[in-house]
């Protein structure tokens, strides 16, 4: 299969804008009463379709570098996608392999809820568990994000990317939080602080969509900059002076 760089990080970007709105959407406590309790769920599901989708695509894009190490020209050009590679020393690769599964957990976890009039017992095993496990690995891969853009991994981050390494990892935390607020006490089969998991959803999902949102951003300034190192660029204009 045979991809343009450019336009596969313009549909990566995309859909995960998608995916946060969906979740976004679907924390908002005026949603949820115009649409009512099952609707609200379909839409946290098809929100974690959408960063499913996503994130698979992410983690082609990282395994196979003609499709990030590309200037101007070369965006625009067609490259094979690779189906697999391994690549245990790229921590941007490590982040996309972190994250996919965590996307996987979120699909089984909002296809879960779905299903209502089940014990208190049943939506923690579940629903809560697996929102648990999905939170905890994209802590993970928004730790490895912040690893790859702290100027050890890349020469020069930009600050877009950087930005939304940080926006990715304060929605994961706010993530957790919420998946931690929503465990369900099996005494009283009440949410351990509904309010806290509903905000932590709302608040996490805009941060990454606006996280998402950079990505066009952050791919401009990576293809500047390595438009500018090549000979008779502009960062060679600019090391010569």
């Amino acid at each position: 299969m045979m991809v343009r760089p450019a336009a596969l990080n313009a549909v990566i970007a995309w859909i995960f804008i998608a995916g946060a709105a969906c979740f976004a959407l679907g924390a908002t406590p005026a949603y949820v009463d115009a649409v009512g309790g099952p609707a609200d769920s379909a839409t946290f599901f098809v929100g974690s379709v959408f960063f499913t989708v996503a994130s698979f695509s992410q983690l082609l894009q990282a395994q196979n570098p003609m499709l990030t190490d590309v200037d101007d020209t070369g965006q625009h050009a067609r490259q094979p996608l690779g189906p697999w590679a391994w690549r245990p020393r790229d921590p941007n690769w490590l982040a996309a392999c972190t994250q996919f599964p965590g996307t996987v957990f979120f699909n089984v976890s909002t296809l879960a809820a779905l299903v209502h009039n089940v014990t208190a017992a049943e939506e923690d095993r579940r629903v809560w568990r697996p929102d648990f496990f999905g939170s905890t690995l994209f802590l993970v891969a928004s730790g490895l994000g912040i690893l790859a853009v702290s100027g050890r991994v890349v020469p020069r981050p930009g600050p877009a990317a950087r930005s939304i390494a940080w926006l990715n990892m304060i929605g994961s935390v706010l993530f957790m939080a919420s998946a931690l607020a929503s465990y369900v006490l099996p005494g009283t089969g009440e949410m351990l602080a509904s309010q806290i998991s509903s905000a932590g959803t709302l608040l996490g999902a805009l941060c990454f969509l606006g996280g998402a949102a950079l990505m066009f951003t952050a791919w401009r300034s990576a293809v500047e900059s390595r438009q500018g190192d090549l000979p008779g660029g502009h960062g060679s204009d600019a090391a010569a002076t």
